[in-house]
């Protein structure tokens, strides 16, 4: 029998309806790592794989993270019977006297992350990390902690890593500067934008860390802590789950967008929190149904190695898409899904039936976000502009593609000197020389009018993209006015789908279209008429750049544009394939004239993303 990848999955069979089944997850995920504790318990090392900062504190990471999940599940009355490797591995990794001691914080550095994890445990359940320990532990601890507390944090969600921290001393009654806890507060609501959204800090993007880490952070502060930040950030949450449950699909699945999309199902961990933090932000539930059907989205997934430990990667393993801080620790990041189990049987949380997810039928427009989103046939489509990340590996693709999906997820490039085999989905890339190309990377600007997003841009400081980006379900138009000096090679692509074994797909390219029709879905692109002629292709993607399907077809549009002025228009589909398709495909929609486009930017607002902060009405 030929091994399947997805078995070793620990969600794998679990039905993740009931409390039950997520305790049952929870000890399943958390049990491969046993065999990893090193004799002091004090680090976890699951396997040779580097991040950026050094072994110790990836070490750290491994031991840490899943206390995000263990700890409210003590809390909720939970039997795990693994919590004295956890005391001896604290009272081991702060001593500086044991050859498992963590090394000292001395900068911004990888431990003060995994400290929040810590704080957050010894906040939460006391009984279990603090009382077992010795006078001498205690007193190592609370000297670590104390250290780690005194350096800056990083401009950005690291600053609740600290208030954590001092959450935890505040409960075991340790005396500390409190000044530096509302400093940090006060730095939090500078990143505050509008209506329940953030920046994590000063930067031209808002991706899964404002609900995975802003507002999960915020949520547990206003469960542990009372005071006018709490009630904030109560407030807040609840503007934000009004927008955040659009970037659900009907299967559970969420749009993949931005970086550390390894942590996978942590991506449920607003809708965790909600219930962590006793907030009704939506009906239960909606609420319960948005984070269990992701859950079990995750559970036929191969997300794990053959021995249960959670692999990098997204909808497998998949080092080419992580970032230089992913250790193979860093998946661990998930626990963060199992708030919810802090809370007891008879929560509304666990008596609410399941409601399916509330999509709307018209496209939606998130200004703070730079998004329109756009429910497709069960999947969910967000066009995108106004987001840049230019200091992590394929930002571009990461943040700066004009369309996700749920469903199709994205690709990275895997050759940045690959322009004939690139797969572009989503993307129209530029070649000078038929080898190196340029893609978006940032924007001179945005405007969103209604439900269309206008951006300029430039590949290069003297060639001008002015793109447009237009929903019409289930169809997506984008037009692109390019002013160049010189000639140039292009490509632009559609949405990746799974390609099969043997050549089983059906392939069909011709000038001004191209489509692919695999064993479920179908992905097309249309040329609307542009300034040039433009030939379709079906490009077999290389290996392992798209998140979820590791061998992807990508239609396309290639052709060469002179100097001067030229217009490039197309139309974008994919779905499952059914019924609608034979409707949809062959009427696809008009392509406006630039006019009328120009028009519809001139009405256009500034997408919040890029602006300063501070003005956002």
């Amino acid at each position: 029998m030929t091994y399947d990848p997805a078995s070793a999955n620990p969600l794998a069979g679990n039905p993740l309806q009931k409390r039950g089944d997520m305790q049952s997850a929870l000890l399943d995920l958390f049990d491969p790592l046993l065999p990893y504790f090193s004799t002091g318990n004090a680090r976890v090392r699951l396997d040779a794989a580097a991040a950026h900062f050094d072994r110790a504190a990836a070490d750290l990471e491994g031991f840490a993270r899943p206390l995000w999940g263990l700890a409210p599940f003590a809390a909720g009355g939970g039997d795990f019977g693994h919590w004295d490797r956890y005391a001896e591995g604290i009272a081991n990794g702060t001593d500086p006297q044991h050859p498992e001691f963590w090394g000292q914080v001395n900068g911004r550095d990888q431990r003060m992350v995994e400290l929040a994890a810590l704080g957050f445990a010894l906040a939460l359940v006391p009984e279990k990390l603090w009382d077992p320990l010795s006078r001498r532990a205690r007193e190592n601890l609370v000297a670590y902690l104390l250290h780690a507390r005194t350096f800056d944090y990083a401009d950005n969600n690291w600053k609740f890593f600290r208030i954590f921290v001092d959450i935890a001393l505040d409960r075991l009654g340790i005396d500390h500067d409190r000044s530096l806890t509302r400093s940090y507060l006060a730095e939090l609501d500078g990143f505050y934008i509008a209506d329940g959204w953030y920046r994590d800090g000063n930067v031209r993007r808002v991706d899964h860390y404002i609900a995975f880490a802003m507002h999960f952070y915020g949520l547990i502060y206003a469960r542990l802590v009372d005071d006018d930040h709490a009630k904030r950030y109560r407030e807040r949450a609840i503007s934000f789950a009004q927008d955040f449950r659009h970037w659900f699909a009907e299967d559970g699945a969420t749009l993949p967008f931005g970086r550390s999309l390894t942590y996978r199902f942590a991506c449920a961990g607003f809708w965790s929190a909600l219930a962590f933090a006793d907030l009704e932000a939506l009906p239960w539930g909606e609420i319960k149904g948005l984070c269990l059907r992701h859950l079990r989205w995750w559970a036929d997934k191969p997300i794990a190695h053959r021995d249960g430990v959670l692999s990098i990667g997204y909808g497998y393993p998949n080092l080419l898409m992580s970032e230089s801080y992913n250790s193979a620790g860093s998946p661990y990041w998930a626990f963060k899904a199992f708030l919810p189990l802090a809370t007891g049987e008879n929560h509304p949380f666990w008596t609410s039936t399941e409601v399916p997810l509330q999509q709307s039928t018209e496209p939606l427009d998130l200004r703070h976000a730079g998004m329109v989103m756009m429910p497709i046939n069960g999947d969910v489509v967000a066009l995108s502009s106004g987001q840049e990340n230019r200091q992590m590996r394929f930002g571009s693709e990461k943040y700066a593609k004009f369309a996700y999906s749920a469903r199709y997820a994205f690709s990275i490039e895997s050759d940045e000197r690959g322009f004939v085999g690139g797969a572009f989905d989503s993307m129209l890339a530029f070649s000078d020389d038929g080898i190196h190309y340029r893609v978006r990377e940032a924007n001179e600007e945005v405007l969103i009018a209604g439900d269309v997003l206008f951006s300029k841009w430039s590949p290069w400081p003297d060639v001008l993209v002015e793109t447009w980006l237009i929903p019409s379900s289930p169809w997506h138009v984008r037009v692109h006015r390019i002013t160049t000096p010189r000639p140039l090679e292009t490509a632009e692509g559609g949405f990746a789908i799974d390609r099969r074994d043997f050549d089983a797909d059906t392939l069909f390219a011709a000038e001004g279209t191209a489509h692919a029709i695999g064993a479920e879905d179908f992905s097309g692109i249309r040329d609307l008429g542009s300034t040039v002629p433009r030939e379709g292709i079906v490009q077999k993607a290389p290996p392992n750049t798209n998140l979820i399907a590791a061998r992807t077809l990508v239609p396309q549009l290639r052709t060469s544009i002179p100097s001067g002025e030229t217009v490039l228009g197309c139309a974008v589909i994919a779905f499952r394939n059914n019924p609608a398709l034979a409707e949809a495909w062959p009427s696809p929609p008009v392509m406006p004239g630039i006019e009328k486009l120009v028009a519809i930017r001139a009405e256009g607002l500034n997408v919040s993303t890029m602006l300063a902060p501070g003005r956002i009405p």
